[in-house]
C-alpha cells in the first residue's frame, strides 16, 4: 500500500510539473491582439524557422526559440510554405 501511495504522488508530481513547464513556453500572439496590448511588452529578439514539414511542428520550434531568448509570446513576421515551413518572428518579454 505504501508503494502504491508513492508511486501515485512520484506520478501526479511529474504530471503537474509537465503542464507547468508547458504554461511557461512562449506563446503566439497575433498582430491584431499584441496592437491591444503592445505597450505592456518589449522586443527582446527575433527568430526563424526553416526546413519543418507541418506547422505544429514550426510552431513548437519558434516557441522553443523564444523560450531560449526568455520571451513570454512571439509575433509572426513571415511565413513560407513552398514545399517546407520557413517563418520569423519577433519576440516580446513582458515589463
Amino acid at each position: 500500500m505504501y508503494t502504491m501511495n508513492k508511486f501515485s504522488t512520484i506520478s501526479l508530481a511529474l504530471l503537474v510539473s509537465t503542464f507547468s513547464l508547458s504554461a511557461l513556453s512562449a506563446e503566439m500572439m497575433s498582430k491584431n491582439e499584441f496592437k491591444k496590448v503592445h505597450n505592456q511588452y518589449t522586443e527582446i529578439g527575433n527568430i526563424s524557422t526553416s526546413g519543418e514539414t507541418d506547422s505544429a511542428t514550426a510552431k513548437d520550434d519558434l516557441s522553443k526559440k523564444a523560450d531560449q531568448l526568455g520571451g513570454d509570446i512571439y509575433i509572426l513576421s513571415s511565413g513560407n510554405t513552398n514545399n517546407k515551413i520557413h517563418g520569423t518572428a519577433k519576440v516580446y518579454k513582458k515589463k
